[in-house]
């Protein structure tokens, strides 16, 4: 049997139309609330670009300068500066000033395991 790539597959639904109460109460207990859920979305939309995400795993051994990003990523510094501001803004990376140079680094530990996380299950 081969697939049609035209033709959309669905998965299996319920055959019969039925609710199971203490299930659905249940997940709705674990359900987080409307604000964390907008939090985590646009945490998740940051990491949905291929460039902040090659951003976030070179900066996952090391603290880099823009620059150094720029050489990493293989895009202008304009453009890496554009990706690491809203990285900023979006809580996924810190920095640090050292004179001229400023050095960016992942935020926290969080941020390190989704981030691998991600990459072992890009893997399976």
């Amino acid at each position: 049997m081969s697939i049609n790539p035209t033709k959309p597959t669905y998965a299996p639904g319920c055959e019969e139309t039925c609710v199971h109460p203490q299930a659905v109460v249940q997940a709705r207990a674990t359900l987080p609330d409307d604000a964390c859920v907008i939090q985590a979305t646009h945490f998740l939309k940051l990491l949905g670009d291929p460039t902040r995400l090659k951003i976030l795993s070179a900066l996952s051994s090391t603290e880099l300068c823009v620059c150094d990003l720029s050489a990493v990523v293989g895009l202008s510094e304009s453009a890496v500066s554009h990706q690491l501001r809203l990285l900023r803004a979006g809580r996924l990376v810190a920095f640090r000033r050292a004179g001229r140079v400023v050095y960016y680094r992942l935020q926290d530990e969080h941020v390190t395991r989704l981030l691998q996380s991600a990459l072992e299950h890009a893997r399976e």
